[in-house]
Formats: structure tokens, C-alpha cells, sequence
């Protein structure tokens, strides 16, 4: 989905949830007040909290879905997370402060039946909550974003919590006065898990949390079914807004070539992006052995090292086109390639072996004849 088009459908139903909510905040504030309903008001007040959480989702979704770039080289999704945080916060502070209130209330204050006219406002905040719930899920599903459900139950929470004052003023209405405050303080601690709820989600992303183990083994599954690859030795994983990035590293055979190494790595990461639609980034790192817990070859020379102590040999063998190098388990391998016409093969092993002499580490020196190839151009 084109990003411009994700961001337009978030301001769409966000823009009529906060219109909604700030019409029900002040029917269910002025109602609360004019009819002696704590549990009214405090689902007024909870109404008009969600007015600052919509335009809080407006600013993430906007600058949430802007492309990656220098300063954000994995792009802005966790601009979506990082306000999911804050809103989990306010969400918090919201109902402890509503849920203190009507402590404070139960304790200090001689209940007072509120007025009927309380009832049908509630039931009007119920049914419209209810149906910002359905139409804001659907829409949240659609672009895939978790900021968007989660504003959706969010208008899921705003119907129960007036479902919950509902039951209250029933009570009060048969004469149990308490239950209208008692309501205030039950929407008060639903507004708080609420928030906590939010609010762990955002921090487990935010600490690189990995990605549930259900969707790691599906990861496992896709890389170990690339031809080349022998082993998974690490495999991190992370998310960035929905998106899961991916760190791995493959075993291989030891002595293929880089290229081949590279056409390994680069199936790895296109089969786990085309197969798992979540996976939108994969770094893959190639090994020719286990060194995940240690790396023993560090100590040996390196191929600038090597020529030097080479040169004499290649300047007396001209015939020699290339050599390669393999470092295995802390030990060196020595790869000569000649031309075809070459014969001099004790001559050159005795002569390699000598000017090596004092690396202990070099575990063996293989020589080849390389024959002349013959393109397809040619043929």
C-alpha cells in the first residue's frame, strides 16, 4: 500500500473518532455535572483524553509512514511506537486520577442518586464507542497498523467503561447509591491496564525484543530450506513499528567461492522477505565455520602478509596466475593455481613449504593446473 494512501485512511478515521469523542466528553461531562453522576463525569473526562490520544495518533501516522533516509536509514515506524508509549502514560495518568476521585468521593462524599437523564446519554456513549470500534478495527487491519488498532480498541475500552457506568447508575437507581461511584472507580483502573497494556508492548519493541517464537521457527524453517545453507549459528531478530528486521548468520561450505557465498545469502533474504510478509529487511551474514562463541583465526597473517613472503617464489615461478587463502579452525590453507604448461610441481611445493617455514599455522598447500577456458563467445 502506497504510504501516502496508508497515512490519508489513518487521518480519515482518526479525524472521526476525535470528533465523536469530543461530542460524547462534553454530553457525558455537562450531564455528569447537571446530573450528580460521578461515574458520568469520569467517563466524560475519559472521552475527552482520547481527543489528545487522536491527535497524537495523527502525528505519528503522518511522520510514521515517511520513507527511510540519512538520519533514519530503517525508516520512521517507531515514531508509531515511541506515541504509543506516551499515550499508554496518559492513559494511566487518566484513570489514576479518575480512579483517586472517586476514592476520595466514596470516603468523603454522602452519595446522590443521579438523575434519570444520565441513563440515555450513556446508552448513546455505548453504541457510538461500540461502532468507532468496528469501523476504526477494520480500518487499522486494512493498512496494517498497530497504532490504528490500537486506537480502535481503544473505542472498544470507551464501551465498556460506559457499559460500566451503565450498571452503576442501574444501582443507584434501585438505591444503591455507591454503585455510581464505585463505576467512576472501576473505569478508572480500566483506563490504567489499559495503559499498562499499551504502554509494555511499545517498551518490549523499543528494547529490540525479539520476535515471538512462533514467527522465529518460521524464520528457521524458510533459511534452512535454501540449498547451500549447512547451519544457522545466530539469528536476531526486531521490530520496527509492525515491521521485523532480521540479523543472520549462515554456515557454508568452507572453500566456495565468495561469490557463491554471496548468491547463498542473497536467496536467504529474498525467500524470507517474499515468504513472510512481516520480514521487510534481512542482513545476512556468510561463515564458513561456528564462530559464534570464539573466532580462531585472528592470530594468522593475513594476504599482504603472505605476499611478501611469497614474492621471491612468484617472481622464480611466473607460471603462478593466482593463490588463495582459507582460514579454517585457526589454521591456514594455501590454494596456487599455474597455467597449464607448468611441470615444476615438487619444485614449487618444496619452495612454497620454505618460505613459509616459520608460519606453524599454515595447515596445507594444494597446487592445481589451471587450463585454458573456453567461453560460450568462443565455442
Amino acid at each position: 500500500m502506497i504510504e501516502y494512501d496508508r497515512y490519508w485512511q489513518a487521518k480519515k478515521v482518526t479525524l472521526i473518532g476525535a470528533i465523536v469523542n469530543s461530542l460524547l466528553g462534553l454530553i457525558k461531562l455537562i450531564g455528569g455535572f447537571l446530573y450528580n453522576s460521578h461515574a458520568l463525569v469520569a467517563d466524560g473526562v475519559h472521552s475527552l483524553s482520547d481527543l489528545l490520544t487522536d491527535i497524537m495518533v495523527l502525528f505519528a501516522s503522518k511522520y510514521g509512514s515517511l520513507d527511510a533516509d540519512d538520519d533514519h536509514p530503517y525508516g520512521h515506524q517507531r515514531i508509531e511506537t515511541a506515541a504509543t508509549l506516551l499515550l499508554s502514560l496518559l492513559l494511566i495518568l487518566a484513570g489514576s486520577g479518575i480512579a483517586w476521585d472517586a476514592i476520595d468521593e466514596l470516603i468523603n462524599v454522602t452519595p446522590v442518586k443521579p438523575g434519570w437523564l444520565a441513563m440515555p446519554i450513556i446508552c448513546i456513549s455505548i453504541l457510538a464507542n461500540e461502532g468507532l470500534f468496528h469501523y476504526t478495527q477494520r480500518i487499522g487491519k486494512r493498512i496494517n497498523s498497530p497504532l490504528i488498532t490500537a486506537n480502535a480498541w481503544h473505542h472498544r475500552s470507551d464501551a465498556a467503561s460506559s457499559a460500566v457506568v451503565l450498571i452503576g447508575l442501574i444501582g443507584s437507581y434501585a438505591g444503591f447509591l455507591y454503585l455510581d461511584i464505585l463505576a467512576a472507580m472501576v473505569v478508572g483502573l480500566m483506563i490504567i491496564k489499559m495503559g499498562f497494556d499499551y504502554g509494555w508492548n511499545s517498551v518490549k519493541e523499543l528494547v529490540d525484543t525479539a520476535v515471538a517464537p512462533e514467527l522465529l521457527n518460521q524464520i528457521e524453517q524458510v533459511i534452512q530450506n535454501i540449498k547451500g545453507v549447512e547451519r544457522i549459528h545466530q539469528l536476531r531478530s526486531r521490530h520496527m513499528g509492525n515491521d521485523v528486521l532480521i540479523d543472520v548468520h549462515i554456515q557454508v561450505s568452507p572453500k566456495i567461492s565468495v561469490s557463491e557465498g554471496h548468491f547463498i545469502a542473497q536467496h536467504v533474504h529474498q525467500a524470507l522477505v517474499n515468504q513472510i510478509d512481516s520480514v521487510k529487511d534481512v542482513t545476512v551474514h556468510v561463515d564458513p565455520e561456528d564462530d559464534e562463541i570464539c573466532s580462531p583465526s585472528l592470530h594468522l597473517p593475513n594476504r599482504k602478509v603472505l605476499h611478501e613472503l611469497l614474492n621471491d617464489v612468484h617472481i622464480g615461478y611466473p607460471q603462478i596466475l593466482f593463490w588463495n587463502l582459507h582460514y579454517l579452525d585457526g589454521k591456514m590453507s594455501l590454494d596456487i593455481a599455474c597455467d597449464e604448461y607448468f611441470t615444476q610441481w615438487e619444485q614449487l611445493h618444496a619452495r612454497v613449504l620454505q618460505a613459509l617455514n616459520l608460519q606453524t599455522d599454515v595447515n596445507e598447500v594444494r597446487l592445481f593446473s589451471l587450463h585454458e577456458i573456453m567461453r560460450p563467445e568462443e565455442s
